[in-house]
């Protein structure tokens, strides 16, 4: 199985770097179809990012693509969400059956809503720059509120699933501020996802939901994976494969939510 686990984590790694497409969100589910425990699949995924990402932050930084002004009103929110959400995880830890419910609707829910963000991306941006000057005035405090309030949203999302910091994350950047270049979005948003991927992650650890092997073999494939997904950047349309990926993650999703509905009902 290690041999496995290596070439997920290249084949996750070479999609996330051809199109920018978070990881989490073919990573979690390739793990659980490879027989993962939820809870497992999805806490060894949150440090597999915080790892992976970080050298994404310091050549974002390099070149200078960082507001970190956004960075903390983002993690200021999303931190002690993320914290306050393995808190209730490690209260409901005698119960095994039910954190894996709560795990597998979160995930299905995340995966259902990244692939909307990928069908009405160009839908949604357009939107936000026809509207930009309407909020564009708004004082930078009530900015800084709107913000801090996503990162309450995604840190708990995230935290769940490990599914949102890269696609919701952005695109709600986006939209809040609509006339901030793309790769200082891409950088910021990047910036973020490692204090939360890493205090979730941590979070999960400290429930015994990580497997410091499959961390590993994983993190063998995802650096080539990551450079030669990297090298083929725009090679393929986009129209092709923004459908293709949000088809893939719907039905994964509708996989996970169904059964987990059924179980609560």
């Amino acid at each position: 199985m290690e041999y496995a686990y290596i070439i997920a984590g290249f084949v996750v790694s070479f999609i996330v770097g051809m199109t920018g497409v978070g990881g989490g969100s073919l990573m979690t589910p390739l793990l659980l179809w490879m027989g993962v425990n939820p809870a497992t699949a999805v806490g060894t995924d949150l440090l597999y990012a915080a790892v992976t990402k970080s050298s994404g932050v310091v050549a974002h930084q390099r070149n200078r693509n960082i507001d970190w002004s956004i960075t903390g009103w983002l993690a200021l929110g999303s931190v002690p969400a993320a914290a306050i959400t393995v808190y209730a995880l490690h209260i409901l830890h005698a119960d095994t059956k039910t954190i894996n419910l709560v795990i597998k609707l979160s995930l299905g829910m995340a995966l259902l809503l990244t692939a909307a963000a990928l069908v009405f991306k160009q839908t949604l941006l357009a939107f936000a720059k026809k509207h930009a000057s309407d909020w564009l005035d708004l004082p930078q405090g009530k900015l800084g509120v709107a913000t801090f309030v996503v990162g309450i949203f995604l840190g708990v999302i995230v935290t769940l699933s490990s599914i949102g910091a890269g696609a919701l994350g952005t695109l709600a950047l986006f939209l809040l501020y609509p006339l901030l270049p793309t790769n200082r979005l891409v950088g910021t948003e990047i910036a973020h996802a490692v204090p939360l991927t890493l205090v979730a992650g941590l979070g999960h650890a400290g429930l015994g939901n990580i497997d410091w092997v499959l961390l590993g073999t994983l993190l063998i494939g995802s650096i080539p994976g990551i450079y030669l997904g990297s090298q083929l950047t725009g090679r393929i349309p986009d129209r092709w494969l923004r459908p293709a990926l949000a088809t893939m993650l719907v039905f994964v999703g509708v996989s996970m939510v169904k059964p987990a509905l059924a179980a609560l009902a």
